[in-house]
């Protein structure tokens, strides 16, 4: 597995992952708002201006915050399994440092809790010595990924923004 910073080359393979979330009508989280741009009929290059405008932190908006986006890909078939969002600090809204998300047929097989573990050896790297993760109360699947990595469960709330019962989970690196 290696992580690759979102490019053109795999235009097609990220469609289709979000695809794959629509077909199984899956919630999708952890994309960098991929989905979302795919929805407004926006294209993926203008995705990839926007991957680039999180990371560039001098130039940032007040609305936003550092954030880096990763696909997850399986190296003998280049096919991405999973995306991981990576922010410096906390936005607003309730969100943790990491979100993630794995496609629905690549789900139960290990990669969710190998993409967290991979992305926090990145962490320290940009200052993180602290990881807070969030995830919906019923997504049990994301508080086992976060628990598997060291996370423990520091909270539990109720998030007007999102409209759901929230768990904060904590990881010291």
């Amino acid at each position: 597995m290696k992580f690759v910073f979102p490019c053109q080359a795999y235009e097609q393979k990220a469609i289709d992952y979000i695809q794959e979330f629509h077909e199984y009508a899956s919630q999708i989280n952890g994309t960098s708002g991929l989905q979302v741009f795919l929805a407004m009929d926006k294209t993926y290059s203008d995705w990839l201006s926007k991957v680039m405008n999180d990371i560039d932190i001098a130039n940032i908006t007040e609305d936003r915050v550092p954030q880096f986006c990763y696909f997850y890909v399986r190296e003998d078939d280049d096919r991405i399994t999973g995306m991981i969002t990576i922010r410096p600090v906390l936005p607003g809204n309730g969100s943790g440092h990491i979100g993630y998300s794995i496609r629905p047929t690549e789900r139960r097989k290990g990669y969710g809790a190998a993409m967290l573990c991979d992305a926090l050896v990145v962490c320290p790297l940009i200052g993180l010595k602290e990881i807070i993760i969030t995830c919906d109360i019923s997504n049990v699947a994301s508080a086992g990924v976060a628990v598997k990595c060291g996370g423990v469960l520091v909270a539990e709330y109720y998030n007007e923004i999102f409209e759901a019962n929230i768990q904060s989970y904590r990881i010291d690196l």
